[in-house]
């Protein structure tokens, strides 16, 4: 892949992750929602072995849900993008 593959790669995600999250559902997801009918999401609920940058797709100060959804999820390509870079020049170095 050559750099202009890449960055049209990041920038369909970066809108992907900004526009799609718009309209993501505020109702919880299907486990969270058995949790609820059966009376032990209090006791699912545990401390994480990593805090998440963005719980809950909220942005601390921020008090529009939905552009706080849409920086949340345009952080999050970002974030995976990083990431998977790191990854990748990590095992490229150690194939070398």
């Amino acid at each position: 892949m050559n750099k202009k593959e890449i960055l049209f790669g990041i920038i369909v995600a970066l809108l992907l992750g900004g526009l799609i999250s718009l309209f993501a559902s505020s109702w919880p997801d299907g486990l969270e929602r058995v949790a609820e009918d059966k009376e032990f999401l209090e006791k699912a609920e545990v401390q994480p072995l990593v805090a998440s940058p963005i719980p809950d797709y909220s942005w601390p100060g921020l008090k529009n849900e939905k552009i706080a959804a849409s920086l949340a999820g345009v952080i999050g390509v970002l974030i995976m993008f990083v990431l998977g870079q790191t990854i990748g020049n990590l095992l490229k170095k150690k194939g070398r």
